[in-house]
């Protein structure tokens, strides 16, 4: 089994909450790895049918079939329980670990978080796989990130098209599968399974059009009223399909940074796929050889960077910080993480070669914020790291 970077994080919450629900997408190794943490543990999976069927007609008889410590997978499917769960944790406030929960429809899980187990529960979630994870090493410390750069780190097996192409999800490499076939099924099954069950949608072929539409905007600024247009349905459709492709962790709105920070939600948000395998897919890209062409692949690169950013906050247990920065004279930072005490800008090109012009937008914010020698990156598509221009540049199998 490949390290996750979320275990250290898991096993601390299960000692100091009641209730830990470990949520992410379908196929992101959820339940691979509650098993491997929580061995002793009972294990139920909600997804079969005699189980749902007792949990949903006899809840507190279910629950009561476990002495001690269980693991509930796909908590989802049974809804009903979180109040009982609710009541046998307060009965036994002071025990830690009681229930590990896992779940891949975070909206779902979320709302009945919040009305029964609120203060009760820690929520973690689980992406696919790091690059970092898929390396066996820790990914890049943000103190670190900008300030210095190190050459010991040495490239993966799979050059930067191939990595790109085949995403990270666990199956793909665990069972070394055709990612073009594995995602169209993938692809197939979330759209069948999951959108139909929470937004009961009728027409199919229109939110496969909506997804691919999506997927050709990637890195692109969040316009809904031209989705929708292109798409034929509503505004407030859109809206609601977007929300559930963010939930369902398939892709994530990079917001606006700016001083005030009110006006970061009010500012048209960037979109981004959080699996470049799947993005390939959606823009029926075949082979790693046919990305090399494509006019996508910057914008499938940027995706990438951002998503592996996003799981370096999400896999330690920490809220995401990571924001785009935009002012009105076309001046553009591609990720801004915002650390509180400090923030570093990042730029992001799919080049292996680095030219002067990858600087002027990381020079110009840095002369705008008033410290010309502040921590900055760039990552590429090369494989050299080295300081230039003031900034640390990495190559694209760093973070």
């Amino acid at each position: 089994m490949i390290k996750r970077t979320l275990e250290k994080k898991l096993k601390q919450a299960a000692r100091q909450f009641p209730v830990v629900t470990l949520t992410g997408p379908r196929q992101s190794g959820k339940t691979t790895l509650v098993k491997a943490v929580f061995k002793h543990y009972d294990y139920v999976s909600l997804e079969l049918p005699d189980q749902r069927s007792f949990a949903l007609e006899d809840p507190l008889g279910f629950l009561d079939q476990f002495e001690s410590h269980v693991v509930l997978d796909e908590i989802q499917r049974a809804p009903n329980l979180f109040s009982y769960i609710q009541v046998a944790v307060d009965n036994r406030p002071k025990k830690t670990g009681q229930f590990i929960l896992t779940g891949s429809q975070n909206f779902l899980l979320l709302q009945s978080i919040s009305q029964s187990l609120a203060g009760r529960c820690a929520v973690l979630h689980l992406l696919p796989f790091s690059l970092a994870e898929l390396t066996g090493r820790m990914p890049i410390s943000f103190d670190i990130l900008g300030r210095t750069v190190s050459k010991k780190i040495v490239p993966p097996k799979l050059d930067l098209l191939e990595t790109l192409f085949r995403g990270f999800y666990p199956r793909i490499h665990d069972m070394r599968l055709p990612p073009y076939e594995w995602l169209g099924n993938y692809y197939q099954t979330y759209i069948e399974r999951d959108v139909r069950t929470v937004l009961n949608v009728g027409d199919i072929e229109s939110f496969g059009r909506f997804i691919r539409l999506c997927a050709g905007r990637s890195g692109q600024l969040l316009n809904l009223s031209g989705l929708a247009s292109d798409c034929g349905i509503s505004h407030t459709t859109a809206k609601r399909w977007i929300s559930v492709l963010e939930a369902s962790f398939v892709i994530m709105l990079l917001r606006p940074h700016h001083q005030n920070y009110g006006k970061r939600l009010i500012k048209s948000p960037k979109l981004y796929f959080l699996d470049s395998g799947l993005l390939c897919f959606l823009l029926q890209i075949k082979s790693p050889q046919e990305l090399n062409h494509r006019a996508e692949r910057g914008a499938i690169f940027e995706s990438f960077v951002v998503s592996e950013l996003l799981k370096n906050f999400v896999h330690r247990g920490d809220q995401p910080s990571l924001y785009f920065w935009r002012d009105s004279t076309g001046h553009e930072i591609d990720v801004i993480i915002d650390l509180g005490v400090r923030r570093i800008p990042l730029e992001t090109k799919s080049g292996r070669t680095v030219v002067s012009d990858f600087f002027s937008s990381l020079v110009y914010w840095r002369d705008l914020s008033g410290n010309p020698d502040a921590p900055a990156a760039l990552v590429y598509g090369g494989d050299k790291s080295f300081m230039r221009s003031k900034v640390a540049v990495y190559p694209w199998f760093v973070l």
